[in-house]
């Protein structure tokens, strides 16, 4: 099942966002995003666990944010709406937070203004992580957030897509030189360090036919994190960042790190 937004010229390259949805039980990808996202399963068991620890660690994130009175949250590169989306969560806690999504695929964001559109406090607009201040002018931050007051910057799962060749960290620091002092990052980022090297290589072979990626290391994710406090337990597996419940076996450890940190 697909969504009627996606485009005949989407349906010929897949899509990170629809192979995302695939693999966490959603419906709308098609049949070129279903075979990347059978092919990464088939090579690697942790492919699911990693999609949906990185899902659970958003929530956890979001909720902890939200506990701390944070009440607008910018999400970049935030994929195609699922169950429990950062307005839900945050809006439990305080029902008046403000979100904007971001994203760079056509397909979310269509699909995204026809789900979200019942709700003033959420946006969704159409940006690129690659340009800070384009995303930061967005008419929609300016509706609906404050940057003088403290927001939850998220960029889940959305850094690997940028290759080193392009500098993800210059522009983090720009977004991060942005946010008002109580403002918090909440990262995910795919690593290297939990998977043999020949795995890595013949996944990122098997990704780049939807999007080039870039993974990293525990070292080179620490960089984007650089001047912040760390919430504990600091940038950890991303099923470990405060879990409240029992890890998964270790044949499911997720291939992908989290931090949350404060802007001082």
């Amino acid at each position: 099942m697909t969504d009627p937004a996606i485009s005949s010229e989407s349906a010929i390259r897949p899509s990170q966002a629809r192979i995302y949805d695939y693999v966490l039980g959603g419906h709308n990808y098609l049949p070129v995003d279903r075979e990347v996202a059978d092919a990464l399963l088939a090579l690697s068991p942790v492919t699911r666990a990693t999609f949906l620890e990185n899902r659970r660690f958003l929530g956890r994130a979001v909720q902890f944010l939200a506990e701390q009175g944070i009440r607008q949250f910018l999400d970049i590169g935030a994929g195609l709406p699922t169950q429990d989306n950062v307005h839900q969560i945050a809006q439990r806690v305080a029902p008046a937070a403000r979100v904007v999504y971001v994203d760079n695929d056509p397909a979310v964001i269509a699909h995204g203004q026809a789900l979200l559109s019942g709700d003033s406090n959420v946006a969704i607009a159409a940006g690129d992580l690659r340009q800070p201040a384009d995303v930061l002018g967005l008419p929609e931050v300016h509706r609906l957030l404050d940057l003088s007051q403290p927001v939850g910057l998220l960029l889940l799962g959305v850094l690997y897509f940028i290759s080193d060749d392009e500098d993800p960290y210059s522009m983090v620091a720009q977004l991060r030189g942005a946010l008002a002092p109580g403002s918090y990052l909440v990262i995910s980022h795919a690593t290297t360090d939990t998977l043999p090297a020949e795995q890595v290589d013949k996944g990122t072979k098997i990704y780049n036919r939807a999007s080039e990626v870039t993974m990293r290391s525990r070292v080179q994710i620490e960089r984007f994190l650089e001047g912040l406090d760390l919430v504990e337990p600091g940038l950890v597996l991303a099923s470990h960042w405060r879990p409240g419940g029992p890890l998964p076996p270790a044949e499911e450890t997720p291939a992908m790190f989290g931090a949350v940190g404060l802007v001082k």
